[in-house]
C-alpha cells in the first residue's frame, strides 16, 4: 500500500466515522440540544477571540497606524 493510498483510505474511514456520528446527534434530541449549547458556547467564546485576532492581525499588516482597540 502506497502512501497515498494509505492516505485516502483514513480520509475516508474519518469521513464515515463522522457522517454516522452526525446521523447519532441528529436523530437523539437530547444529543442535538447539548450540541447545539456546545456550538453556541464555542461560537461566543474561542471563535469570537479568534475571528477578533485575526481582524487585529490583518488591519495591522494593511499598514494602518490607528488600532481597533484602544
Amino acid at each position: 500500500m502506497t502512501e497515498q493510498q494509505a492516505r485516502t483510505t483514513a480520509n475516508v474511514v474519518m469521513a464515515a466515522a463522522a457522517l454516522g456520528a452526525a446521523v447519532i446527534v441528529l436523530r437523539s434530541p437530547k444529543l442535538r440540544r447539548i450540541t447545539w449549547r456546545l456550538a453556541r458556547l464555542y461560537a461566543t467564546g474561542p471563535l469570537a477571540v479568534w475571528t477578533a485576532a485575526m481582524v487585529q492581525e490583518s488591519w495591522d499588516k494593511a499598514g494602518r497606524r490607528d488600532r481597533l482597540t484602544p
